[in-house]
């Protein structure tokens, strides 16, 4: 039983992760609750009916558990509060491919914060995921017409805020070219071609690491912001390698020994860069690999001349 539960759980590890990342807004939270889900599978006596069915309502009944303490804490966080970065997404459906990406997106997570636990959940297990309604009854531990409300008022939250990606991914990703060529460059006229005329870019730095000390709002401002600080940047040995984070055009930057300092992800509507926002909270970032000391980098960068 516990080799045919063992390939069970494997088999459906990405969907725990994607379930419990939707509903935390964090890698090491979700791995920890998929974690404590597989300890409670082995540790089941009798077999359930489902394994999917079983795993994912663990998965999603610890997942709500955490998030009640970790609203807590997000609510004394210093700065902006950006959920961790994603890098890959582990559950991929061809099928549904856009639509996943778009409910991994930063400013989807962000306004899955506004809603209740239970909204969160039952929104994720119903309107990403496509449970039934019996399953997200069982997984929330409410009645099935109590979940349908809960999803009613979610999506009403959603929809109300909720951004789309560019229709056209070819081209939303050749804009990010654009904008990663002229930021190495330091091409201020470039950038400024490249963003809307609202954007607004801000840091999750949580205290821990040297972070904007506002958002930074307008074209104007952002890309004389970002004209000036990046090639400093590179000329202190930090790179730039591209990446989708969150399911968006971004990149991760490293130091000289090939740590990682920040990643950076756009939102991208209507052919321009709407917003830029940045991750650089070093307990974000440990599940990318080693993380720069960024102090010491802000330092080297902030004497670098040309």
């Amino acid at each position: 039983m516990n080799g045919t539960r063992t390939e069970e759980f494997q088999e459906l590890r990405p969907l725990l992760f994607s379930i419990a990342y939707r509903i935390l807004g964090s890698v090491s939270e979700a791995e920890d609750a998929v974690q404590e889900t597989w300890l409670r599978y082995a540790a089941t006596a009798t077999e359930p009916r489902s394994a999917k069915a079983f795993l994912s309502a663990t998965v999603t009944r610890l997942s709500i558990d955490v998030l009640r303490s970790a609203r807590v804490r997000r609510e004394a966080y210093v700065g902006p509060w950006f959920p961790e970065p994603l890098l890959a997404d582990p559950y991929e459906d061809p099928a549904r491919a856009a639509e996943l990406a778009d409910s991994v997106s930063t400013a989807a997570l962000l306004l899955l914060e506004r809603l209740s636990p239970l909204e969160r959940a039952a929104f994720v297990l119903r309107e990403v995921f496509d449970f039934g309604y019996d399953d997200v009854a069982s997984a929330v531990g409410r009645s099935e017409s109590a979940c349908r409300q809960l999803v009613v008022r979610a999506r009403r939250h959603m929809a109300a805020g909720r951004p789309r990606f560019e229709a056209d991914r070819a081209e939303r990703e050749k804009l990010a070219a654009r904008f990663f060529d002229a930021l190495r460059e330091g091409d201020v006229p470039g950038l400024r071609d490249l963003l809307a005329a609202d954007v607004s870019m801000a840091g999750d730095g949580g205290g821990k690491a040297p972070q904007l000390a506002r958002t930074i709002l307008g074209a104007v401002h952002v890309s004389r912001l970002l004209g000036s600080v990046f090639p400093r940047m590179a000329r202190a040995a930090v790179t730039c390698e591209p990446r989708e984070v969150n399911g968006e055009p971004g990149a991760v930057f490293r130091d000289q020994d090939g740590k990682v300092l920040h990643t950076m992800a756009l939102e991208i509507h209507d052919g321009r860069v709407q917003t830029i926002r940045t991750v650089i909270n070093p307990d974000k970032l440990a599940h990318l690999g080693p993380v720069a000391d960024a102090w010491a980098v802000h330092e080297r960068v902030r004497t670098t001349t040309s």
